[in-house]
């Protein structure tokens, strides 16, 4: 019964996300209502606020995807022989170096609306949980994981935030730099504090 009520809810979860985006570019976003978002998705305003925060936070989410729970997802199913600092690196690079094709339009919307821009930059925070739990069976101490897994989540985030956060001489911003290397660069610092986890995790 509980696995039918998750199926339902990432259902809902999904028809939103992806009303969303398709109003947003219909219209602009600036026009689309939480009203709007929830009757296209076929739920009350109600629902619609059990799952998202804001419009913003819908439309990102379309591009977004889930991914931040992704990454947890494939840091745990690295083998244990796996060096930690490079599955979570890999899994962070893979699951945000390519939104697709079908996103380019939408990405281009975010990184020209601040609101959207904010949103965006702000996604990763999701991640710290899922990956702490991912990281927990290979370091000593839950608040270890924690520590970690929020480092993470904020080293995403400074990339996002550099990636998006160029302003072109016409006042355009527009994503700057390979992503992939600004993802790598940011999460770089974080290596000595896995290893060395991973090392008390193994010595217990």
């Amino acid at each position: 019964m509980a696995g039918l009520r998750e199926q339902k809810k990432q259902a809902t979860r999904q028809a939103l996300r992806e009303a969303a985006l398709r109003l947003a570019l219909e219209r602009g976003p600036d026009d689309v209502r939480v009203d709007d978002i929830a009757e296209a998705a076929g739920v009350s305003p109600r629902t619609y606020n059990n799952y998202f925060a804001s419009r913003e936070q819908a439309i990102v989410a379309a591009v977004t995807a889930e991914r931040e729970i992704r990454v947890a997802q494939a840091v745990a199913a690295r083998p244990p022989s796996a060096r930690l600092a490079e599955a979570v690196i890999d899994a962070v690079v893979e699951q945000y170096a390519d939104p697709g094709e079908q996103h380019a339009a939408a990405l281009l919307m975010i990184t020209t609306r601040p609101a959207l821009r904010e949103a965006f930059v702000a996604a990763p925070a999701s991640m710290e949980l899922p990956l702490a739990e991912a990281i927990a069976p290979r370091v000593v101490g839950e608040d270890t994981a924690r520590v970690l897994a929020a480092a993470v989540a904020a080293a995403v985030r400074v990339a996002l935030d550099r990636w998006v956060g160029v302003t072109s001489e016409g006042g355009l911003v527009v994503p700057s730099g390979s992503l992939p290397d600004r993802l790598r660069a940011a999460l770089e610092p974080l290596v000595p504090a896995l290893d060395e986890a991973e090392r008390r995790g193994r010595d217990r």
